[in-house]
């Protein structure tokens, strides 16, 4: 691997972002209609290799549904708007209507109504009860006090999600101060779904969350549209090689379990078609997507984006997006398009760049060669 100069006393790698990269057309092409996109993670098959970021902005159980209904997923996240209040949509209206100074504090003030586990078991069984495949998201310090209810409620997929999460520290958080750290392995193999954790964006902490038991792991660190973690905190890690790191060390874990494969989900950067095509081309199985569903009619947000990190009590590092709308879930996922930005028509484009580089298969066209643009 070349490093690169910085100065005298450090040297780093030269790391690339999708926008650093595009997927090279082959010999052989395919008809569009002939290829599939779809993924299977355990026991549970979808029609496309997408799930909804749980990000209050984009996921509702109404929305939730609706994507398990077109084929993807939709996490819902467990300790946002709909497990704090019995009715969040008057809130929604207010975030949309906030003025850009007001955001970040008015946030803050919202979120701060504790979790209602009644609320948590009603919201999961909500989307249960429409017959979907249904996942919820908790955060690292959240986990060990709601892991069970969670779980007890009905959920076919569980999420670990932060900005960045370790197998060897996992923090939770208790009123009295800080707990002993949340044991991820031994959590992760004392349950009966399947467990998708992360962020993380290096080849050594994937192989640990690997380790752990985790059926997939998140790249990235979620929100891309929406959070300033580089500006707050100084971390980022382009996507392009994040992934590429992480799908080398799902092929050495593979080996090393004796065939154990863990799915990797790219959660982050993902703005456009093309980054879809770009994410699965570096070695992704899925991706996790927030700012394309943002722009749903059926968006909850209402045309507004924001993220976890928006609200941070302490430190925030993310902020609220205006996009707007453009279409419904099924018109973004699907088609027709009314725009030539890649913002519409996401898996017409991902068969369509299948197709053009002669893959049938996602598996397969995780082989395609990309240049550096």
């Amino acid at each position: 691997m070349v490093e690169l100069e910085i100065g005298r006393g450090k040297r780093g790698r030269r790391a690339y972002a999708f926008d650093d990269i595009a997927v090279v057309p082959s010999r052989r092409t395919r008809d569009p209609q002939d290829v599939s996109v779809a993924w299977q993670i355990d026991a549970y098959r979808f029609e496309m290799p997408v799930l909804a970021a749980p990000m209050d902005s984009v996921v509702s159980p109404a929305t939730a549904i609706t994507l398990g209904r077109l084929g993807g997923l939709g996490v819902l996240d467990l300790e946002g708007l709909w497990t704090r209040y019995e009715d969040p949509e008057p809130l929604y209206a207010e975030i949309a209507e906030l003025p850009h100074d007001r955001v970040t504090e008015r946030l803050q003030e919202i979120y701060a109504a504790p979790v209602v586990p009644d609320l948590v078991v009603d919201r999961v069984r909500q989307v249960r009860a429409a017959g979907v495949t249904v996942a919820g998201a908790l955060s690292p310090a959240r986990t060990a006090a709601l892991w069970k209810t969670v779980v007890d409620a009905g959920v076919d997929l569980f999420v670990i999600r932060g900005t960045t999460v370790s197998a060897e520290h996992v923090s939770a958080e208790n009123v009295t101060g800080r707990s002993q750290p949340l044991n991820l392995k031994e959590l992760v193999y004392s349950l009966d779904v399947p467990v998708l954790v992360g962020g993380c964006a290096s080849y050594t902490a994937a192989l640990h969350l690997m380790r752990s038991g985790a059926a997939g792991v998140l790249v990235g660190f979620g929100g891309g549209a929406t959070h300033t973690t580089r500006d707050v905190l100084g971390i980022e890690v382009p996507m392009a090689t994040a992934i590429s790191d992480v799908a080398e060390a799902r092929r050495d874990y593979l080996d090393e379990s004796g065939g154990r494969y863990v799915h990797v989900i790219a959660d982050g950067s993902i703005g456009r078609s093309g980054d879809v095509s770009k994410a699965v081309a570096c070695g992704a199985d899925a991706v996790m997507v927030g700012s394309p569903l943002a722009r749903a009619d059926e968006a909850p947000g209402r045309g507004f984006h924001w993220g976890a990190e928006a609200w941070h009590g302490k430190l925030p590092r993310g902020e609220r997006v205006e996009f707007g709308t453009i279409g419904s879930m099924e018109e973004i996922m699907f088609g027709p398009s009314r725009v030539a930005d890649g913002t519409m028509n996401l898996i017409g484009a991902l068969r369509r760049s299948m197709a053009t580089t002669g893959y049938t298969e996602l598996k397969e066209f995780q082989r395609v060669g990309v240049v550096v643009v």
